[in-house]
């Protein structure tokens, strides 16, 4: 957000080198009042009704928070304290202190949430969890992870406690008094029922209050550029596997190598040419990951179960599209035809491409009839193709029940690189 109340004056809050402070130990310079709801809907809002929204906040917020000796404090009551800025990737540290029977979080990116409890059965709410510590994804399903935090890592009231909480995309790890509670799993977007909707490309932090005095200091954050996100993306239960690409030359590949360049850690499209390079393996189910850099107008797909001739989107099980979808030339085109989608079939979520010319970190899941695609940490498709019965133009996907192939790349003339090509088969 661009709108605001006056900069922050000078404060005695030291951030560790890297981060910077989001509150200055004085006041609530640098916040509003926001309640559980949807960020979207504010996201979208122009300006001037996004600065009259804030504004409305600023009354309740000064009623309900205070600052005494460097701590922001609040009774249990009121809108919930949220940053004027929006983060994407970033690293934020955060102590806090509250008391019996409170019930508290932090929401990132405006939604929920990391949760902080009364974690004693004089609390009273074992029965949702409270007995399995703080600092647990609390709105996840379970089958999702991240619900429930790996160990109990609370102090006892009175005392301070430190979150440490890393979020790229929506994958979110979550460390409390330096013992890891939550590990890359993914935040689910509570505001959709369907749970099918990622989470904000970026949004702000909220500190919620409900149920008692909760005391908040040291609040530091640091952002996280595209190239350390993917290598913590990369780096995420990365056992099983196997590089494909061995950054030299076509060995281990087959296809319209004629149509691509291969050296210096890259295989990359040429810009005159077309036509699909693909592994001379195949196989069934699998996870692939890799780094992807679109130029403008960038325009690319993975082979998915490719069975070696004719077109990967229809002849293959699924072309999962590599496309710029801010181009104008693309404007116009079927949802089922942008990035990350089972090309004209199923389409995927937009908006979490980072600009054309820096690279991407992609990992599609191939299980069964199952495609899923997490781009840059976010789930943007999770289908079964099976069970696609409507086609873009009505052209037929005869390939789409194939159950293994070859896997590769589906050249359309533009120079889409690739690296760090790797594959994890799974049963």
């Amino acid at each position: 957000m661009t709108l605001g109340l006056p900069p922050a004056s000078a404060h005695d809050v030291t951030p560790p080198p890297g981060f910077r402070a989001l509150f200055n130990g004085h006041d609530l310079t640098g916040w509003w009042g926001a309640t559980t709801e949807d960020p979207r809907e504010y996201l979208a809002m122009s300006e001037l009704d996004l600065e009259a929204k804030v504004a409305a906040s600023l009354a309740d917020i000064q009623t309900h928070w205070s600052v005494e000796n460097g701590e922001l404090v609040n009774g249990g009551e009121g809108l919930y304290l949220t940053t004027l800025e929006d983060f994407g990737d970033y690293e934020l540290l955060v102590e806090y202190r509250t008391v019996a029977g409170a019930d508290s979080g932090i929401y990132l990116k405006g939604c929920p949430q990391v949760q902080i409890w009364d974690t004693t059965k004089a609390g009273g709410k074992w029965d949702r969890g409270a007995d399995k510590g703080s600092g647990g994804l609390w709105n996840n399903r379970p089958e999702v992870g991240g619900k429930d935090p790996l160990v109990v890592a609370d102090r006892d009231f009175g005392q301070w406690n430190q979150f440490r909480i890393i979020q790229c995309g929506a994958r979110t790890w979550v460390w409390l008094n330096e013992q890891l509670l939550v590990d890359g799993a993914i935040l689910e977007n509570y505001f959709d029922q369907e749970r099918n909707i990622p989470i904000p490309v970026a949004g702000p932090i909220q500190l919620q209050t409900h149920g008692g005095e909760i005391r908040w200091r040291n609040i530091f954050v640091r952002e996280i550029d595209a190239a350390e996100a993917s290598r913590r993306l990369r780096a995420r239960a990365n056992e099983g596997f196997e590089t494909i690409f061995n950054g030299r030359d076509f060995t281990g590949w087959a296809g319209s190598t004629d149509g691509y360049t291969a050296g210096n850690g890259i295989l990359a499209a040429k810009a005159d040419q077309g036509g699909t390079v693909y592994t001379e393996a195949e196989y069934a189910n699998f996870v692939a990951r890799l780094d992807f850099k679109l130029p403008s107008r960038g325009n690319n797909g993975l082979a998915i179960r490719y069975p070696g001739r004719g077109n990967p989107a229809y002849d293959g099980m699924a072309e999962v599209q590599i496309l710029d979808n801010t181009h104008a030339d693309y404007a116009e085109l079927d949802a089922r035809q942008y990035h990350g989608s089972a090309y004209g079939m199923v389409s995927a979520h937009r908006g979490y491409l980072r600009p054309t010319g820096e690279w991407n970190f992609q990992e599609v899941t191939v299980d069964g009839s199952r495609i899923r695609v997490e781009l840059n940490g976010n789930v943007i498709l999770d289908a079964d193709v099976s069970e696609v019965t409507e086609h873009f133009e009505d052209k037929p996907h005869p390939g789409k029940d194939l159950t293994s192939g070859h896997f590769g790349f589906a050249g359309h003339k533009s120079p889409v690189a690739f690296r760090q090509i790797t594959i994890k088969p799974l049963p």
